[in-house]
């Protein structure tokens, strides 16, 4: 969580490329009980004031909107998914929950830039062709959301990979041992005919 929290430093990463989309899945994997929900969502929250500090004091940039809630609830998302899986599913049934995660995650967050639409962007029609343009293209100044989405897509790919990998890695000899045949039980030997009495 400590190395998680310090590659959310602004510049570490590429825009939009991170491991929370990976982080958050595999959270929901392999925690238990509430540590799956609190921990990681803690961690978003106190990373967060951070930037929102960081953007307001440095930058002069009010970081902080309404809106950045849905954020959360994609987070909440993303650990749910994670525990619709077990730690014994295969490393690609993994990596495929985490790429469903981080296209949730997108499709979550930029639909509520569109619908909220916080900086007022002309383009952001509340129809069914500003919803796509929101997904695809975004406002005009600015990179394309389809730019985002692929960092969004590639990075989730990627950490779900690693943190799934090295879980797989460090788990193989326990599961080794645990998945080991038990030894067959010998069969049970058949009573002995009984003597029969030789005066018949």
């Amino acid at each position: 969580m400590i190395v998680f929290a310090l590659t959310r430093i602004p510049g570490v990463l590429p825009e939009n490329f991170s491991a929370v989309y990976g982080l958050l899945f595999c959270c929901g994997v392999y925690m238990t009980g509430r540590m799956a929900w609190w921990l990681p969502l803690a961690t978003m929250a106190v990373t967060d004031i951070g930037l929102n500090l960081y953007y307001q004091l440095a930058l002069d940039v009010d970081a902080f909107k309404p809106y950045l809630l849905f954020n959360y609830a994609a987070y909440v998302v993303l650990i749910w998914l994670g525990r619709r899986f077990t730690a014994r599913a295969s490393w690609l049934a993994l990596l495929g929950g985490g790429i469903m995660g981080a296209i949730l995650f997108y499709l979550i967050t930029n639909t509520a830039a569109w619908f909220f639409n916080p900086f007022g962007n002309p383009e952001y029609t509340k129809d069914l062709t500003g919803w796509i343009i929101a997904l695809t293209r975004g406002t005009a100044g600015y990179p394309a959301t389809v730019e985002f989405f692929r960092n969004t897509l590639l990075s989730g790919g990627l950490f779900t990979g690693l943190f799934a990998g090295a879980m797989k890695l460090f788990a193989a000899p326990e599961e080794q041992e645990s998945e080991e045949e038990e030894p067959a039980e010998e069969p049970a030997e058949s009573p002995a005919p009984e003597p029969t009495d030789a005066n018949g």
